[in-house]
């Protein structure tokens, strides 16, 4: 039991001696990623055009599938861009990034399936149950 006890003190007097010199050269460690800031203004930037273009699609009165396509265009670039810095999925393993991202992805796909599913049994409907003249 001594025998840890002299090998935990000898280990400890190391660390202090490292965070001693660490401290008098004037280097120390940051623990976690640092970004430039340039980065994040070019994000706020783009997400601040992406709002814009956004809002003028109301503005300048557009009407049907493009307004919707538009609107649609722009809220998943921004999100895109918010994930991808802001939430640091951009630097992320990639196992991460599709374990947070294709769900999401997969619940779209399914949607766009089902919506086709109920055009056909609608179309079925209107053909077999219409009363006939």
């Amino acid at each position: 039991m001594t025998n840890v006890a002299v090998h935990l003190e000898a280990q400890q007097h190391t660390l202090q001696a490292h965070v001693h010199d660490a401290l008098a050269s004037g280097t120390t460690q940051t623990k976690g990623q640092q970004h430039p800031i340039k980065l994040y203004l070019v994000v706020w930037g783009w997400l601040f055009v992406l709002s814009t273009c956004s809002y003028l699609v109301d503005y300048f009165g557009l009407h049907g599938h493009l307004r919707w396509s538009l609107i649609l265009l722009f809220m998943v670039l921004k999100a895109g861009l918010i994930v991808a810095v802001f939430m640091h999925m951009a630097w992320e393993r990639l196992a991460l990034a599709y374990a947070i991202l294709l769900p999401p992805v997969l619940v779209l796909v399914f949607v766009a399936i089902m919506v086709f599913e109920a055009d056909y049994t609608h179309l079925l409907r209107v053909l077999f149950f219409a009363p006939t003249a």
